[in-house]
């Protein structure tokens, strides 16, 4: 792919009779792979893959369940990392930077992590390190939400104030429903799996890495976030006004910061 997409190029690949559906933004620069968290998909990274172009093609999955990805019979933290190293392989890409968000965030040290000589940097947004709260999932209200309704509009008014941030991405189903960009139980489920202590993947490397803080992030708090840096060499932290979701709330400044860190990469 040579030209720059504004919108990405829509591609796929078959993982065991599962699609795994992908956005590159394509053009002639670095590859860097970016990987949504729960509730969102690939083209949440539009404004990021336009602002970084053309120094970096970005690559952003519709990651296992979400998009136009099909639902996985697990998903497991190894099971995340799989798809993106097949992606990446599907591309011919041996080395990318790995950027995500919160679950995503966790994949991408994780893919450093067991992959360390395919991720030249890593860049981790508001994914936790150590979470060992084995409570109720923080998105357990998704349960209430139906799956599929037979129109669009009767989706919408299911989902209330959701609506915002789901609404451009309900999907249309073949017997001309419509559905959730997710399932309920397969959001819990996967979100589950990023409980834990992940202090040894994340310190197992070395690579320059920027870990991004949000300054009223419900998810780390700042003495969290400063250990995130600290205990690992070569991070650099960063803070941006807004909450858990400031890559799409505070898309300038996000996109600045990202920048910023990638230009002082060799």
């Amino acid at each position: 792919m040579s030209g720059t997409s504004v919108t990405g190029i829509r591609g796929e690949l078959s993982i065991d009779g599962r699609r795994l559906s992908y956005l590159d933004f394509g053009g002639p620069g670095r590859p860097l792979l970016a990987l949504h968290g729960h509730l969102y998909e690939g083209r949440t990274w539009t404004h990021l893959a336009r602002a970084l172009a053309p120094r970096w093609r970005l690559i952003a999955p519709d990651q296992r369940g979400h998009g136009d990805s099909d639902r996985a019979a697990s998903y497991t933290r190894d099971d995340y990392v799989a798809d993106a190293i097949a992606v990446l392989d599907h591309l011919g890409i041996e080395r990318a930077v790995t950027l995500g968000h919160s679950g995503g965030g966790i994949t991408a040290f994780q893919i450093a992590a067991r992959h360390p000589e395919r991720v030249p940097a890593i860049v981790n947004v508001e994914g936790p390190v150590c979470d060992l709260d084995d409570g109720p999932s923080a998105l357990s209200f998704v349960l209430s939400l139906p799956y599929t309704a037979p129109d669009r509009q009767t989706l919408l008014n299911a989902i209330g104030p959701l609506a915002p941030l789901l609404g451009d991405n309900l999907r249309p189903t073949p017997d001309g429903g419509w559905r959730l960009p997710f399932h309920p139980q397969d959001t819990i489920t996967s979100e589950q799996q990023t409980h834990g202590d992940h202090w040894p993947d994340w310190t197992s490397t070395t690579c320059p890495a920027l870990f991004v803080q949000a300054r009223n992030s419900q998810v780390i708090t700042p003495e969290e976030a400063r250990q995130i840096a600290t205990r690992r060499p070569n991070t650099r932290l960063i803070e941006l006004a807004g909450d858990h979701f400031a890559h799409t709330t505070n898309p300038e400044a996000f996109a600045t910061a990202v920048k910023t860190f990638l230009n002082t990469l060799t």
